[in-house]
């Protein structure tokens, strides 16, 4: 399928709705959609709330359908970086950028200037040109610049041979990065497509409900809180918040509270539950939440605002369990870049893996970035590349990248890679040429928790990256770890990365 694309034109009130039809005709009829047409904002609001303009603009046009935007404006304000909204605009989109330019009043020469630098600024400023159309032209084009093709007409009109070779360019480039909020938005999508029932333990955190209001508006999962439902109706009304689509459990409820103890009990009679000591673990949220889960009446948990990491896990550990195949659970993070997705393991539980367990949390690592549309390229990281340096957790790493290759022998993994040879191609042709992963890693897997818990938020600190996580890997059923200073946009994002796995 080729790619959508964003004609960007250069000057205000430039005519492009037959360059569109013409081009959407060529790539067989897709749709056409304006950008900067009422509901949607002028340019100039692009300067003063982006983010919010961005936000507006993926939650309605983005699409993973071919699809012709069209970036025409009527006006606006002098001054005003037009080259730099297009390339936001389009960047969101994920839509190669056509350039748009009235040549009426140039000539060959200057059009050719006007063209190269419009598609230099746009591509600084993270766009994709890809061509540039030059309309009302007096001239014929000869000279070429980087961004070709280049298409001259004397009208605003393309002819059936210009649009197949731009349908072409189109088919023949890549498709440019996501950046974080709309890769966002595929997520709320694939979310709301199947939805599943997560169960929130913590509804004496403020940011719990505030998150649990937003997802319910956006229909991306069911939710159940439990607590008392007075006091979650009057944290609702304090917060000024609707939860009226929640489900609210009392964890006193008679019914519930039998089953889960009697099935509880079950579970853990090898280790000396009776329905007694079943009863008492209940009282703790984490636990009935678990119980919900296992008996159907949930279909994943988020916990964490208030709990600590290990006393999420440990009921999941006891109820839940892991997957078969897999022993060691980890946490792992979506790292969201300006253009790019990568996934960090383990960040959040096991401190000091051995060597098996180091290959299950890479392979672990490998599916999860698989699930959510990541392919996956491993690195296991050291502070030695290949054979160049050696020590205890040198010589782990390496047993680790030779298991996880015994039992997944088509997975594209390479270890021990030091950062900047699993990131930089120039230093990977240099330190560890012919591998499958240097230089082009997505998936990079910590030999110990220091390393990759302060990674992750050294690149959430200072590369304004998004860590959306940390995701649990491994167990039978989808539980997610918070950190207890989570934004409650951290929080939105876990319950739908959990909703998204409950669809599994």
């Amino acid at each position: 399928m080729p790619n959508s694309c964003y004609l960007a034109p250069l000057q205000a009130d430039i005519t492009i709705d037959s360059i569109a039809s013409a081009l959407a005709s060529a790539l067989e009829d897709c749709p056409i959609k304006s950008v900067f047409e009422p509901p949607f904002a002028e340019p100039s609001k692009w300067l003063f709330e982006p983010q919010k303009c961005a936000q507006e603009l993926v939650n309605s046009l983005y699409t993973k359908q071919t699809t012709i935007f069209s970036g025409r404006f009527t006006d606006v304000p002098a001054g005003l970086d037009i080259c730099g909204i297009h390339a936001d605009v389009a960047r969101h989109l994920r839509a190669p950028i056509i350039l748009v330019i009235d040549a009426q009043n140039l000539d060959s020469q200057g059009a050719s200037a006007a063209a190269h630098a419009m598609a230099v600024q746009i591509e600084k400023q993270g766009g994709t040109p890809i061509a540039s159309i030059l309309l009302n032209a007096s001239f014929a084009f000869e000279s070429s610049i980087a961004h070709s093709p280049v298409i001259v007409t004397p009208n605003t009109e393309i002819s059936a041979k210009q649009s197949e070779i731009l349908a072409h360019a189109l088919e023949n480039t890549p498709t440019p990065g996501i950046p974080p909020l709309t890769y966002q938005a595929e997520l709320t999508k694939r979310a709301k497509s199947s939805l599943r029932k997560i169960v929130l333990p913590e509804p004496e955190d403020d940011r719990v409900l505030k998150a649990a209001a937003q997802v319910l508006a956006l229909e991306a999962a069911e939710i159940v809180i439990i607590g008392e439902e007075s006091q979650i109706s009057a944290s609702a009304k304090r917060l000024n918040i609707d939860l009226s689509a929640a489900e609210i459990v009392n964890p006193r409820d008679k019914e519930k509270l039998a089953r889960y103890r009697s099935r509880l009990a079950e579970l853990r009679a090898k280790k000396g539950v009776t329905e007694e000591k079943a009863e008492e673990m209940l009282k703790d949220s984490a636990y009935f939440a678990t119980m919900m889960i296992e008996n159907g009446d949930a279909d994943g948990m988020v916990s964490g605002a208030c709990h600590t990491t290990a006393n999420t896990i440990r009921p999941a550990l006891q109820i839940i369990k892991t997957k078969p195949g897999v022993s060691t659970v980890s946490g792992a993070f979506l790292m969201l870049f300006s253009d790019h997705i990568d996934l960090y393991a383990d960040c959040a539980v096991s401190i000091n893996p051995n060597a098996t367990q180091l290959a299950d949390i890479a392979i672990s690592s490998a599916k999860t970035a698989s699930d959510f549309g990541v392919e996956p390229k491993v690195a296991l990281i050291s502070y030695s590349t290949g054979d160049s340096g050696a020590g205890e957790t040198v010589d782990k790493v390496k047993e680790a990248t030779q298991i996880a290759k015994d039992k997944c022998p088509d997975l594209a993994i390479d270890g021990p890679l030091q950062f900047d040879a699993a990131v930089d191609t120039q230093v990977a042709a240099k330190k560890r040429p012919n591998s499958p992963v240097a230089g082009k890693a997505n998936v990079f897997v910590f030999n110990h928790l220091d390393v990759g818990n302060c990674v992750y938020k050294a690149a959430q600190r200072t590369a304004d990256a998004v860590a959306v996580g940390p995701v649990l890997q491994g167990l039978n059923r989808p539980v997610n770890d918070l950190s207890r200073g989570a934004l409650v946009e951290d929080i939105v994002n876990t319950i739908i990365i959990t909703a998204i796995q409950a669809q599994d």
